[in-house]
């Protein structure tokens, strides 16, 4: 009981350091529907362990109605994971999220099949989920890792990296800060695009002039240039 108390005030003060959009503790009680989650959570998860069942689920349900984030009471939680805004946010039953995680709202920590066992996601610590972000399945994020904005991740995620996309590329980044800035995301469907159009439009451009050399030149250019933007991210 005084480690559960222990972790909810550990969750209360990681706000209180962490959010700018937090001007007094008042707001603590009535703004932040994701935070009180966490606290729904930790209680029916203690009672969870203590092997019952039905008073568990019904405090999730309560949980789910009060702030919509649901969270499987037999979900594995580390300390300070924040949930900014909660709305939509669903954590499956064998999910396991370690230490000063971020999760932003309408994100899924979910299962692909119903078989028994591991089946949800674990997410190592200091990691970022993006809103929107669907993770599925049994699958690993590295730690330091960032999920971009309504990104679909099927594999796991390597530490230090970043994850864009449907379904979601690894980038390498290896920085080791904690920002995720979806607005410096990099677009690599529309780059690919690109470069397949400028690669067509080479070869009509080689099959009516019947310059092969002029045509390996700009070949070699757009691979250059497209290997160029694939290291930089």
């Amino acid at each position: 009981m005084i480690t559960l108390f222990r972790n909810i005030k550990e969750d209360f003060l990681n706000v209180k350091r962490n959010d700018p959009a937090l001007h007094s503790t008042f707001e603590l009680f009535f703004n932040y529907p994701g935070l009180w989650a966490i606290v729904f959570y930790r209680v029916a998860n203690s009672l969870y362990q203590r092997g019952l069942r039905f008073i568990p689920r019904f405090i999730s349900a309560v949980g789910q109605f009060l702030t919509t984030v649901d969270i499987h009471p037999a979900a594995t939680i580390g300390n300070r994971v924040f949930i900014d805004h909660g709305v939509g946010v669903v954590i499956g039953e064998t999910a396991i999220i370690e230490d000063d995680v971020l999760i932003y709202q309408q994100v899924t920590l979910g299962g692909v099949s119903l078989s028994e066992g591991k089946r949800h996601p674990t997410v190592k610590k200091n990691s970022i989920i993006g809103a929107g972000a669907k993770v599925l399945g049994n699958i690993t994020i590295g730690e330091h890792s960032r999920i971009g904005a309504n990104s679909v991740v099927l594999k796991d995620v390597p530490p230090h990296s970043t994850a864009v996309g449907i379904p979601a590329r690894v980038v390498r980044c290896d920085t080791g800060e904690r920002k995720l800035r979806h607005d410096m995301l990099p677009d690599v469907d529309r780059e690919i695009f690109h470069y397949l159009i400028k690669r067509i439009a080479v070869l009509e451009e080689s099959l009516k002039t019947g310059d092969i050399k002029l045509m390996e030149k700009e070949d070699h250019e757009l691979t250059e240039i497209y290997s160029t933007f694939i290291k930089s991210m």
